[in-house]
């Protein structure tokens, strides 16, 4: 049984935001963009070419947040307004988001236009997201928050793609003509969901204030304050070491959970079974993600991103070799297995390497560096879709990210993992 001093009304509000989020990073991100980008909007232009679209416009989104996050972090830990920016980037996103479901076949400019604020908003707002942490738990108990969001995050998002491959496989239970029309409605349905369900973390969730004051010239302020950070965060080898490994590792992870079912369109996998296949990662995500959780908690988060990575180095290797859409499941199911728990366990493992006083400005710093890795992955199978049509290209270029990141990542010394059990006790 979950001790009730972890497991409490303000961490459930905030994990409850994941809830929300995911529901782009599932259904947009990984599944209706890439599919409907390349059947729909992209219709007629080459595979590598829609490859191509995919990357350049993950890695301008990237590039856009990685300038603006760690700003946004000191401006708000200035002024205590993380759960506000939180809110109006997060409306944003969901708006944009609403938005795909208008755009007309064969307009794909628009598409990707769209696509590209609501990611900002979709990045945006996991600054502050990211951030709240340490406002609803203890360092001893970040491990398993955190992974509990993204798991919970995991099973928001099957729950709303459940719903999605229902919508597609049946449009006329819906009142729907076509599958075609059922894409629309998806897109609007994940803006609505993301809306919704945001608000518990607005209501529950209190906000530590920074004894920080902005009293003049923000912006410039804001970019002083980030030089600050820089030199702050230098002051912490750990914290330095971290985010160089972590940038590598996690634009790989990055660039698989976008462009699974991109990779799958090229090998000449059919929709549902793409589409499903996502669904089952989702559902595997979510019991698997809460015990990396678990895991963690009690034995430090190092451990589990080392296995996270190796599993990412054998699928890759594996994926170069992939004929039948039977492999494909099999890879979705592994994947699911440690996804999430290398995520939520990195941002656990960096929560602990740095000072409490400034979080929105360290995590700020922190989901830059997290874009501009995303910046390296997608840039990276942009150039290769151009160099070779060959879609196994994409593998390769991911490998030197999972392996140079758990190189570096054995130079971080971290402590001891906390005594506490998770379970049970006092």
């Amino acid at each position: 049984m979950i001790r009730t001093d972890i497991l409490n009304k303000k961490v459930i509000a905030w994990a409850f935001y994941d809830w929300a989020n995911s529901a782009f990073a599932l259904s947009v991100l990984a599944v209706l963009f890439p599919l409907v980008l390349g059947s729909y909007w992209s219709a007629g232009a080459s595979g590598a070419t829609i490859t191509a679209r995919l990357g350049w416009i993950n890695a301008g989104a990237s590039v856009i947040v990685c300038v603006l996050s760690p700003v946004l972090g000191t401006i708000a830990d200035a002024g205590g307004y993380r759960k506000r920016f939180l809110f109006a980037l997060a409306l944003f996103g969901a708006a944009a988001t609403a938005g795909l479901g208008l755009v007309s076949e064969g307009n794909w400019p628009w598409a990707l236009a769209l696509y590209l604020f609501a990611s900002i908003g979709y990045y945006g707002s996991t600054v502050f997201y990211d951030s709240l942490i340490i406002d609803v738990t203890e360092p001893r108990n970040y491990s398993f928050v955190s992974s509990l969001g993204f798991s919970i995050g995991y099973l928001g998002g099957a729950v709303l793609l459940a719903l999605h491959v229902w919508m597609l496989s049946s449009p006329q239970t819906f009142g729907l003509a076509s599958a075609t029309e059922a894409f629309g409605y998806a897109f609007i349905s994940v803006g609505v969901w993301w809306a919704v369900f945001m608000l518990p973390l607005l209501r529950a969730v209190p906000e530590h204030k920074s004894e920080l004051l902005v009293t003049s010239g923000v912006i410039r302020a804001a970019y002083t304050e980030l030089l600050s950070t820089v030199r702050e965060i230098s002051k912490y080898r750990n914290a330095v070491i971290f985010l160089i490994a972590y940038w590598l590792y996690i634009g790989g992870v990055f660039t698989v959970i976008t462009m699974a079912v991109n990779y799958g369109q090229r090998l000449g996998f059919g929709q549902q079974d793409l589409i499903m296949a996502l669904l089952v990662t989702n559902f595997v995500g979510f019991p698997a993600t809460l015990l990396y959780g678990i895991i963690g908690h009690r034995y430090g988060p190092k451990r589990g991103i080392y296995f996270a990575l190796g599993v990412y180095v054998a699928v890759s290797v594996w994926a170069m070799f992939m004929d039948e859409v039977r492999q494909f499941y099999i890879m979705a199911i592994i994947i699911g297995s440690v996804q999430g728990g290398v995520q939520g366990l990195s941002r656990s493992l960096y929560a602990t390497l740095i000072p409490a006083g400034q979080p929105g400005e360290f995590f700020g710093f922190y989901n830059m560096l997290t874009k501009f890795a995303h910046v390296l992955g997608a840039s990276l199978v942009a150039i290769a879709a151009m160099l070779s049509n060959d879609p196994s290209w994409v593998l390769l270029a991911l490998l030197p990210l999972f392996i140079g990141g758990a190189m570096l990542l054995g130079l971080v010394r971290v402590a001891p993992a906390p005594s506490s059990p998770i379970t049970g006790g006092s």
